[in-house]
């Protein structure tokens, strides 16, 4: 089955027909991952209540904790007021990241972005 009609037509895709999707835990808001979304990855999720991604490097479906067990239970999903993005609620089981961390912002580590808040009390 296609996904719903009006609501692919909000989207904005890729070329190569990808909608970006941020993944948040939805009782802390912690995010735990960017991943990518074609029709069938946001039918799929929209349906079944699973988290489920396009690998764009396997050029397949990637259904999340298939093969780790740390599976994503949809709990909200909302496109944004452009319509590129997703953000997923899921209540995430283990790591989200495939290092093992919990967040795959753990590992790539901070940029030493200027911290604005500090910057503007003085």
């Amino acid at each position: 089955m296609p996904l719903d009609t009006s609501i692919a037509a909000r989207l904005k895709r890729t070329p190569d027909g990808l909608v970006c999707a941020v993944v948040q835990q939805h009782d802390t808001r912690e995010v735990l991952m960017v991943a990518w979304m074609n029709d069938d990855a946001l039918h799929e999720t929209l349906t079944t209540g699973r988290a489920v991604y396009w690998s764009r490097s396997r050029q397949q479906l990637w259904r999340k904790g298939d093969t780790s067990g740390h599976a994503q239970t949809v709990v909200r999903a909302s496109l944004d007021c452009d319509g590129d993005a997703i953000l997923l609620e899921v209540d995430q089981v283990g790591a989200a990241c495939h290092t093992g961390e919990r967040t795959c912002f753990l590992t790539g580590g901070d940029l030493g972005a200027v911290n604005g808040l500090e910057a503007s009390d003085g």
